[in-house]
């Protein structure tokens, strides 16, 4: 299925490992022109250059810290006219609320939240203009079905989820499309190093603690990030312009209802 998306122009926050990376690997195969960033320079630039390897597609690495407004303008220099956006960025670690300062809420929010909307922001008024725009937000199956040590993402990802909700209405009429894809369990270093700290405090093999979560999904296994990008990928394409606002859950069959 060509996904209509040759020539457009991406940019892809948090890129340059994980689930970022998959989006971007996916869109460069439709023929996108990608901006990726990632706080961290060399793994950047090595994910750049797979990338180009792999597709051919037109790579521009631009690291920084997308959480911040220099992060972020950096993005903006190297794309000033986005026909897609992916927003993504690490989630705030686990714990005890009990534990968790004004300091650590605002970082949470910052990351998870307001980054995302600051982008939109910036890029919204531009597709609307030019009558084509794909935003995808990568937030999380906590949003759905809470996870309790998460709660400073469970409440930073909810508040996007509501301000895209709204949002993603106003400029439906103009094929800006906005909507969220909420990973559950994905093969890589963010699930495994939840593991491993789950491993510590419970003092079990993490290998245990892998196979036993994996088992409960009704897939019996985790996600590949392949699969993933490519979900990215479709809803990016132009010929989805009447799906709009979603929460695409992508989680094997954890979240057990009628009404995802």
């Amino acid at each position: 299925m060509d996904l209509g998306l040759q020539g457009k122009k991406a940019i892809v926050c948090a890129a340059s490992k994980g689930l970022g990376r998959a989006c971007a690997i996916s869109l460069a195969r439709e023929g996108v022109e990608l901006v990726i960033t990632a706080r961290t320079a060399a793994a950047l630039d090595q994910t750049a250059g797979e990338i180009r390897q792999l597709t051919g597609a037109k790579v521009t690495a631009v690291p920084g810290d997308i959480s911040t407004e220099a992060g972020r303008a950096a993005a903006l220099a190297a794309c000033p006219a986005p026909d897609i956006l992916i927003n993504n960025n690490g989630g705030p670690p686990r714990g005890d609320f009990r534990e968790w300062d004004r300091e650590a809420w605002i970082k949470a929010v910052d990351g998870n939240m307001l980054a995302p909307i600051f982008l939109i922001k910036s890029v919204i008024d531009g597709m609307i203009e030019r009558k084509f725009g794909r935003i995808v937000n990568i937030t999380s199956g906590s949003v759905k079905s809470p996870i309790a040590e998460l709660g400073m993402s469970n409440g930073a990802r909810a508040g996007l989820t509501g301000f895209v909700a709204g949002l993603a209405r106003q400029v439906a009429q103009h094929n800006v499309v906005i909507n969220n894809i909420l990973p559950g369990p994905f093969l890589t270093d963010r699930l495994r190093g939840g593991f491993e700290q789950a491993a510590r405090t419970s003092n079990r093999p993490v290998d245990d603690l892998v196979q036993e979560r994996l088992s409960k999904t009704p897939a019996g296994r985790a996600g590949d990030p392949t699969e993933f990008g490519d979900a990215c990928a479709f809803l990016c394409s132009a010929k989805i312009s009447f799906i709009v606002g979603q929460n695409l859950l992508l989680d094997g069959g954890a979240f057990n209802s009628s009404s995802t």
